[in-house]
């Protein structure tokens, strides 16, 4: 891919190299489903134009000049030899369409992502991690495939103002200021599902945390994170990268 670095503002290329890097730690992680999930990233601005992944490169392939530049209707804006998965677009859009302060959105079929997602009673409060994640979790009921612009109003309802969305039967989803931020909550929203999967595998009665330990968690993950939120990881995670999937920021 020739390098779009020259071709788009700073503001737009810093923006891509880091959806770059997210598409390759989903991967690193262990989170991506082949080429069938999107992360999406709000270019500054009036537009409304975002950016989003080549449809059929796995995400361990994505650089920032490979990825696309669309419009709310997921129409490219300029030339690429790949092609956009409209309806892979469709849960994204209208987030980006309902939160104002979405300026990233994560969205995996994992397998733990799945089987909380298929269990009665969604994410327990059984971890440290599952605390961070509970007082701002919401729930969408499964519609089949989304491809359908009339579930969008039911989605952007179901999700509210929350962070993380359990989508039943089907994944997880992340919102974010900036992509840092999303990816922060997916590890978090993540690890707490795979800690719950393992740990009702054991077959013994599980401890929920006490309720009242969940009051306040905004305002301890800004301490724990010294005050920098996202930003506390995502220079160590980029230095990985680095080291084990380079070549992201070209």
């Amino acid at each position: 891919m020739p390098s779009m670095k020259d071709q788009v503002s700073p503001e737009e290329w810093k923006l891509r190299v880091d959806l770059a890097a997210a598409y390759r730690l989903v991967s690193l992680y262990g989170w991506s489903d082949l080429v069938f999930t999107h992360i999406s990233a709000r270019i500054p601005g009036p537009e409304h134009q975002f950016l989003i992944n080549p449809y059929g490169l796995l995400f361990e392939e994505i650089t920032a000049s490979s990825l696309i530049r669309i419009d709310q209707q997921a129409n490219k804006l300029h030339d690429s030899p790949y092609p956009v998965n409209p309806a892979g677009f469709t849960i994204h859009s209208c987030v980006h369409a309902a939160r104002e302060d979405a300026g990233c959105v994560m969205h995996t079929h994992s397998r733990a992502g799945i089987a909380v997602s298929a269990k009665k009673e969604g994410l327990l409060p059984i971890s440290q991690q599952s605390t961070f994640v509970l007082p701002s979790l919401a729930y969408h009921g499964y519609e089949g495939v989304a491809l359908r612009d009339d579930e969008k109003p039911r989605l952007a309802a179901d999700l509210g103002d929350a962070r993380f969305l359990i989508l039943r039967n089907h994944g997880l989803l992340t919102v974010g200021a900036s992509v840092a931020e999303a990816f922060l909550a997916m590890y978090t929203l993540e690890n707490a599902c795979r800690i719950q999967i393992d740990a009702q595998s054991g077959g013994s009665e599980l401890i929920h945390v006490d309720p009242r330990i969940l009051v306040g968690m905004a305002q301890v993950l800004k301490h724990v994170t010294a005050d920098q939120g996202a930003q506390i990881a995502w220079p160590a995670l980029l230095r990985r990268l680095d080291r084990e999937l380079p070549g992201y920021a070209d």
